[in-house]
């Protein structure tokens, strides 16, 4: 069975940090007005497949902020954070410690956070992001009963109906070919046909 490789991408929902509101206040000629700097997350796109074979960890990618602050930390937190997922907190870089099998686990929750490590104050607002992981084609198709029987009276015309035979396949129906099954009649092809439907 030849494998399809996909690449996943980390869906990302960026959060903002509030922007300066206007003042509503008459403002002295001699007053001083100070703008809040607006300040958000940078996403560069992450890519992964399920089931790699190289060695661990895997890099999965990269988080970014556009906080400039020499104490800056990055934390990573919710499903599996710091456990199957790791983040390198000076860099942003997030990495798989574990080979990840969509069949189990098709997407995990996170949150990514940056902080001041001399006061563990944030200096941005949380941003939840998604790791959706992506199908190779690892999975054989399987009957889903042992055995399927059926019946025919003797001297029926030829296309009458016998039984139907279903199997499934684990791989994500949503690529196309991953989970798409096929039937053929290995022994008694001289008397019965099958048909993609089973």
């Amino acid at each position: 069975m030849s494998h399809l490789i996909l690449l996943f991408s980390l869906f990302l929902a960026p959060a903002f940090a509030d922007g300066s509101q206007k003042s509503t206040q008459n403002l002295c000629s001699n007053d001083v007005s100070h703008k809040r700097q607006k300040r958000d997350w940078i996403w560069n796109q992450l890519h992964i497949q399920e089931e790699l074979d190289t060695p661990l960890p895997h890099h999965v990618g990269k988080i970014t902020s556009s906080v400039r602050n020499k104490n800056a930390k990055y934390i990573i937190e919710g499903e599996f954070a710091n456990t199957i997922f790791k983040v390198e907190e000076t860099s942003g870089d997030v990495y798989a410690f574990e080979r990840l099998d969509r069949e189990k686990k098709a997407e995990y929750e996170l949150t990514a956070l940056i902080i001041d490590r001399t006061n563990n104050r944030s200096l941005e607002r949380p941003s939840r992001f998604i790791i959706k992981v992506y199908d190779i084609n690892d999975n054989a198709p399987v009957f889903v009963h042992k055995v399927f029987n059926g019946s025919v009276p003797e001297m029926s015309p030829v296309g009458t109906s016998v039984t139907k035979v279903t199997a499934v396949d684990a791989d994500d129906p949503t690529v196309s070919g991953h989970a798409t099954v096929t039937y053929e009649v290995t022994t008694g092809g001289e008397y019965f046909t099958i048909d993609d439907s089973g």
